[in-house]
């Protein structure tokens, strides 16, 4: 064993001489591996680098019961769950829906992570795409996609977990890794300067790639964020210059995957059926009820059924549809299901589910439904309230509102007050943009959540079999709905502030 451990310390000190005595073996990138230092020489290797950015996406748009519509859609008043006693398994899903998120929640955990890791694949991009020989139209094209990715992603992170660590450079030591938290506003900063520079950077969508951010697509998440910051003539500005998109006639048709692309989508999430490399969405199954065979919605019967029950319709969506007979929102957005359940005793009756994303596909659990994440009916609306709040422009605000109402089929509204607007406003995004991540958002920009979820939760409270507690003697227990300040962001995942303790912990 002596022997051994002595040869072991020589062969060390050698090596370690070795190294020292000649650093430019060390810069030396292996033939056989791929490395940052090899990889980027081309437009190619870009062009590839950047397709990763994206795919985190995939990810966290279809991620089961803790994809991102769990953080937002149904952390609101538009959707809840449909509560099963004998499936216990998934109540840290729940807990985003009854405000009892903890810090060991797997889907903070994994939006935190994914998000991240936009962030991380954006900035090898980043760091060594002005120095590439390609040709500058590539070049800014590509590095604007890269600038808009990071800023979404920091605009999705500051808004689910407040100030967060800001990272603009590869990580490269163990100390790199481990940043205090920015401030909401350094955040925000960043996230303004990439988009920013990514809209004066990327092409319209007549000249863009299928499924790739365009100018459009920056000059939309520039608006978003000025309304979130209430900068209003700013974000009137920068959702003045979304050009080349427009309403469908049909609603229904803006989700049909036949339509994928349309001239209504500004960005969204693209997924692919049929392939084995694991691109199809399965999304679509987990917002219908609990049935022993999904078959009598999709027409594709599992192997093994069960699931769903989530990102279920509420009452009070339901109710804010001003005219279910004309609105083809409506009618495209929510379907009713009467019949068997997979749970035990329960027989539904008229119980509501997502319609808008169910199409025809052939596997089940395997669509090819995209997830749209903005598309030109939002910018029209966040149009009309960047101008509404700028004062005494309500007859102008009204036009960009109409617009919308008109391609439902229902009566334009009439200018009113500010105040009047602005709830005309607001309710018109809850229906139109139902089930698109967007109700939890503009309730807490608004400064509206604790008031309304506070309310709402006194609602189910009261009478829980109408928010599909179904089961006797079922309900939320006390603790939950309890909205305050502190609920309007989630707590940093347990894992990283076990990682970096100086991350703190949000307020609980």
């Amino acid at each position: 064993m002596k022997v051994i451990k002595i040869f072991e310390i020589v062969t060390l000190l050698l090596l370690i001489t070795a190294f020292h005595a000649c650093e430019s073996f060390l810069e030396l990138p292996p033939e056989n591996a791929v490395t940052v230092a090899n990889y980027f020489e081309n437009e190619s290797d870009f062009e590839q680098a950047v397709t990763g950015i994206y795919s985190p996406l995939l990810t966290i748009n279809d991620a089961g019961n803790y994809s991102d519509w769990a953080l937002s859609e149904m952390r609101s008043d538009n959707t809840h769950f449909i509560y099963n006693p004998a499936v216990r398994g998934q109540l840290e899903a729940e807990h985003f829906a009854d405000f009892l998120v903890e810090p060991d929640n797997p889907g903070i955990a994994t939006m935190y992570n994914y998000y991240y890791l936009i962030v991380s694949r954006a900035n090898q991009v980043l760091a060594h795409i002005d120095g590439a020989d390609i040709e500058t139209d590539a070049r800014d094209n590509l590095k604007g996609q890269a600038l808009f990715l990071r800023a979404f992603a920091y605009f999705k992170l500051v808004r689910y977990f407040g100030g967060v660590p800001l990272y603009l450079t590869p990580v490269t030591t163990m100390e790199e890794s481990v940043l205090p938290r920015s401030t909401v506003e350094e955040v925000y900063e960043v996230i303004l300067d990439d988009v920013t520079e990514a809209a004066q950077l990327l092409p319209g969508k007549a000249d863009q790639e299928t499924g790739r951010v365009t100018s459009g697509a920056a000059y939309t998440l520039l608006g978003d964020v000025n309304l979130t910051l209430g900068d209003y003539p700013a974000a009137e500005t920068a959702l003045k210059n979304v050009t080349g998109y427009g309403l469908l006639t049909d609603y229904a048709g803006i989700f049909d995957p036949q339509n994928e692309g349309n001239d209504e989508i500004i960005f969204e999430v693209e997924f692919l059926e049929g392939t084995v490399l694991g691109l199809e969405s399965s999304f679509p199954y987990v917002f219908l009820p609990q049935l022993e065979d999904p078959a009598v919605i999709t027409g594709v019967t599992p192997s093994n059924p069960g699931g769903g029950g989530f990102n279920t319709p509420t009452p009070d969506l339901i109710a804010a549809f001003e005219d279910t007979i004309n609105d083809q929102r409506y009618t495209a957005s929510i379907g009713y299901y009467s019949g068997a359940s997979s749970m035990s005793g329960i027989v539904f009756d008229r119980i509501p589910y997502i319609k808008k994303y169910q199409h025809p596909h052939s596997l089940y659990g395997e669509t090819g439904q995209n997830w749209i994440i903005y598309r030109y009916a939002d910018v029209l609306l966040m149009l009309a309230e960047a101008v509404n709040e700028q004062g005494t422009r309500q007859g102008e605000a009204v036009l960009f509102l109409n617009e919308v109402r008109t391609r439902a089929g229902i009566v334009d509204a009439e200018a009113g007050s500010q105040q009047e607007m602005r709830e005309l406003i607001a309710n018109e995004r809850r229906v139109e943009l139902a089930f698109e991540n967007k109700r939890w958002h503009d309730l807490v920009r608004t400064g509206k959540a604790v008031e309304v979820m506070n309310a709402y939760g006194q609602r189910i409270k009261e009478n829980p079999e109408l928010y599909y507690y179904l089961h006797a003697n079922t309900g939320p227990i006390g603790a939950s709905y309890n909205v305050n300040e502190n609920k309007l962001i989630y707590p940093i995942p347990f894992r990283e502030t076990e990682l970096n303790p100086d991350l703190g912990q949000n307020p609980l």
